[in-house]
């Protein structure tokens, strides 16, 4: 699924706002900086496709069911020392038999000391990595793992049966002697070198997995339901992780009804639920559990977000414009059939209100036309709004703002309908802003009384 770096800020997957942790800093559990890695570049390519997304799904239950196996994989020390061995500018054998083979060991031998004791370690270090991946891959509750656990598994055993790798595996060839220490070296770091590196980047694809099956067990995420057929999103009690007691609600964008129009003040709730779903969408497309108490959705092609714009006075590009330019590309993948998740919140708000009306009905008119896409679109527009809830492909669903005690509250609970709440002088109000002006004016009106 095609993620663009807009969408990628909108839901602050890799970079928060104010310093806060991103949605990857949350959600990253792996033990070490290679699993890191194999996990950021799994967060850059979510999956499009039914399958490949169950052999996730199917993979993460598998290590939750077991997942004190797991902890056989080697830890990060090992795997660090590993890769610096590997990439050292340490001398090599160039020969391994004959008289010159022996004269050059002997140089080695009884050469540089630390240089020949760093070329030891290094060969007991990777012996013993070798063996602990063996033990790994050994268990019995692996050798029937399924969905892409089985394909990584199935590669890590056939790299493992090398023979050279087997025999670096047997403690007792790599202490036999000095000069077959020296004979695994070489071996080591130039015939073996990218088995043994390919043996590390399996063992980063596992953390990454792991860490993905760790943290939907943490915090209590359901695997959704997958299926393939039309575009749809369902989900109860859809929340957004960032929130501690986030308030939970409903996503439901199902053809033919394929266009939810949210309405109501601000504040209320409106660009957080555009997130929550969006979010839940994203890691339900890396194959991950999603924070809601129920989850089901047919894969989609783009996920695209328009929520946090800027002009750019450099490239003079107006707000409106690159709102314009925003709407486009999304009109450029539907025009290209592919299927998309939209998320728009407030657009084209950098124009008038009666230009932001013409141009929302014409676009949400044709987005609500748009088969096998969804769209969230939340708006203060309702006259937007009255004119599209008569069409059939399109939803209306409203925030709302309550008077308690005097004061506004929000219960930022999700309800069918349109919002005719009107609230940007009351907000001012409660934040004080008129009795400021007003002060200032008092103030003002002191000093002219005093000239005079």
């Amino acid at each position: 699924m095609h993620v663009d770096e807009q969408t990628i800020r909108d839901l602050e997957i890799f970079e928060a706002t104010g310093g806060d942790p991103s949605l990857f800093d949350l959600l990253n559990r792996c033990r070490t900086p290679g699993g890191a890695d194999a996990l950021r570049a799994r967060f850059r390519r979510p999956l499009s496709r039914a399958d490949e997304i169950r052999a996730v799904q199917d993979s993460l239950r598998h290590i939750a069911e077991n997942r004190a196996a797991f902890d056989l994989l080697p830890e990060s020390a090992q795997l660090t020392a590993l890769e610096v061995y590997l990439h050292s500018n340490l001398p090599v054998l160039t020969r391994t038999s004959g008289l010159d083979g022996l004269v050059e060991a002997l140089g080695f031998r009884y050469g540089d000391r630390k240089v020949f004791q760093q070329m030891l370690s290094g060969v007991a270090r990777t012996a013993a990595t070798l063996r602990a991946l063996g033990r790994f891959a050994s268990r019995g509750e692996l050798k029937g793992a399924p969905g892409e656990l089985a394909t990584r598994m199935d590669e890590l055993r056939t790299l493992l049966l090398r023979p050279a790798i087997v025999a670096m595996s047997r403690e007792e060839q790599v202490e036999a002697s000095w000069r077959k220490a020296l004979h695994f070296d070489r071996e080591l770091r130039r015939e073996e070198r990218p088995t043994v590196e390919r043996l590390m980047r399996l063992c980063f694809e596992l953390d990454a997995l792991v860490s993905m099956s760790d943290v939907g067990r943490e915090y209590g995420y359901i695997l959704p339901d997958v299926h393939d057929g039309p575009t749809e999103v369902l989900g109860e009690d859809v929340y957004h992780p960032f929130l501690i007691r986030a308030v939970a609600n409903p996503v439901d964008l199902a053809q033919p009804r394929r266009l939810l129009f949210v309405t109501g003040p601000n504040m209320a709730g409106k660009t957080t639920y555009l997130r929550a779903c969006g979010t839940a969408v994203y890691l339900a497309h890396l194959g991950m559990g999603v924070p809601a108490r129920g989850f089901r959705f047919s894969p989609c092609d783009v996920l695209f977000s328009a929520i946090t714009l800027v002009d750019s006075v450099r490239g003079g590009v107006s707000f409106f414009r690159a709102e314009a330019l925003r709407v486009k590309r999304l009109a450029q993948a539907l025009a290209d059939g592919q299927r998309v998740f939209g998320m728009l919140d407030e657009p084209f708000k950098g124009t008038n209100v009666k230009d932001a009306v013409d141009a929302s009905r014409a676009v949400f008119a044709a987005l609500a036309d748009a088969d096998d896409s969804v769209f969230l679109v939340s708006s203060h527009l309702t006259e937007v709004a009255e004119s599209l809830e008569p069409q059939p492909t399109v939803r209306c669903a409203r925030f709302e703002a309550h008077e308690l005690e005097g004061r506004l509250r929000y219960d930022f609970v999700i309800r069918p309908g349109i919002s005719k709440q009107r609230l940007g002088v009351r907000v001012l109000e409660e934040e004080g802003v008129f009795e400021l002006l007003a002060r200032m004016r008092s103030r003002g009106q002191a000093r002219d009384g005093a000239a005079d």
